[in-house]
């Protein structure tokens, strides 16, 4: 098996995708807007996904937080509220947010499960901060450790409801990112004692199976390289410090934050400490030179791969989406009453 998530170039596999894919075995795939079109079109997508492998455990992942961060949109689907939402009422009333958050998650989950996805990279466990870059801004649940953590819990035990795995990112934290990772490297220069808030959410989920690094350089710990490349991050913070024994996933390595070839990339996140690497943009030379250089997924990244199947499921026999949906607005009011 590769150790990558390789993306897809449209609504469906190409005949040469389907032969690339078939003999690569990546560890899975991620979808775009580019690939949801309607829910039949989606979960056809899927199953031929499912089908190329003969697995029914398998990653077929997305970003779907709410917000901006919706690659399922309306009027197909559902429209959802950012994390600020939730990190606003939380303000008010914590219990009242966590009951929210999970209905949310929930809700949500259970249009990925219809439409045949089994990973979402959410939540979002980075602590925001004034100087906090935009690329997060009202993705953030909160701007304190623990409730960041309280919701992130939530949102996951929500999407697990529903079958779904969710993911811890960005580690070992975004917050303090003065710029965005897709157009350049931020370097934060806090010290390891300031850094100590900005891994407790991770700390304290650090039990869950799936989680995301980070391209930014964190200069109390390795002022040479961004985390995602850096084998002092990973092996002293993320999974010593932070305590995280999952299925370590690179944010997206085609990012500008990041030097190199693509594959060369990629060989380097691996040989960092990375269990698989994330290649969204769906270009044939760069998947191939992924492959040719980043060889089989080790047998320690396959037992992790191993948890996050186990962690897949049906949905629960719960409540309507609509009765979630009600249940969380009706909680989300309270916070828009407080702020009128």
């Amino acid at each position: 098996m590769t150790p990558a998530i390789f993306g897809i170039s449209g609504p469906e596999l190409t005949a040469d995708e389907r032969a690339f894919f078939k003999e690569a075995d990546p560890a899975g795939y991620i979808l775009f807007a580019r690939n949801c079109e309607n829910r039949e079109q989606l979960r056809r997508l899927t199953d031929d996904l499912r089908g190329i492998h003969g697995r029914d455990r398998l990653i077929v992942s997305i970003d779907q937080e709410g917000g901006r961060v919706a690659r399922m949109k309306p009027p197909e689907w559902p429209r959802y509220p950012a994390g600020e939402a939730f990190a606003r009422l939380y303000e008010i009333a914590p219990a009242s947010a966590i009951e929210a958050m999970r209905c949310n998650a929930e809700a949500m989950a259970l249009e990925l499960a219809l439409a045949g996805i089994s990973v979402d990279y959410h939540a979002p466990l980075d602590v925001r901060r004034p100087e906090t870059d935009d690329v997060i801004g009202d993705r953030a649940l909160g701007n304190e450790p623990m409730q960041v953590a309280a919701l992130g819990r939530a949102l996951l035990d929500g999407m697990a409801r529903a079958g779904v795995v969710g993911c811890l990112k960005h580690m070992p934290g975004h917050g303090r990112a003065t710029c965005d990772t897709h157009k350049e490297l931020p370097t934060v220069e806090a010290s390891a004692a300031e850094l100590e808030a900005d891994i407790e959410p991770f700390r304290t989920l650090s039990d869950h199976p799936l989680g995301m690094s980070a391209h930014i350089v964190f200069a109390a710990w390795d002022a040479d390289r961004p985390a995602t490349l850096s084998s002092k991050v990973i092996g002293n913070v993320i999974r010593r410090q932070i305590g995280f024994d999952g299925l370590l996933l690179t944010d997206d390595i085609d990012m500008q934050a990041l030097d190199g070839t693509i594959p060369e990339r990629s060989e380097q996140a691996l040989a960092a400490g990375c269990d698989i690497v994330l290649n969204c943009w769906a270009k044939r030379d760069d998947m191939e030179g992924i492959v040719e250089r980043c060889g089989t997924m080790s047998q320690q990244a396959r037992e992790r791969l191993d948890r996050v199947h186990a962690a897949m499921g049906d949905p629960l026999d719960t409540v309507e989406t609509a009765e979630l949906l009600a249940k969380r607005d009706a909680l989300l009011a309270v916070a828009e009453g407080a702020a009128a």
